[in-house]
């Protein structure tokens, strides 16, 4: 799976959302910019991120994924 497919199947699937996607082949880290998912808990924002991604974790398309959660203001400022 390529790091283009999973960034479009995120932010296709999740209103006000954006994705930075490192990694190729099966191994992705995500930066994941979006004020709604932020303000969740932590685990309430990786299930939902999971549930687009399960599919593609069961047949091996995906291997590892790792995620960092965002605001929009805190993306625009780090360094």
């Amino acid at each position: 799976m390529q790091s283009t497919e999973v960034k479009q199947l995120i932010e296709s699937s999740l209103a006000d959302t954006q994705v930075a996607v490192e990694g190729e082949g099966c191994n992705f880290q995500l930066n994941v910019i979006s004020d709604a998912l932020a303000a969740q808990s932590p685990v309430k924002r990786q299930q939902q991120i999971y549930a687009l991604l399960n599919d593609y974790i069961a047949d091996g398309r995906i291997h590892a994924v790792t995620m960092k959660f965002y605001t929009q203001e805190a993306w625009a400022s780090r360094a």
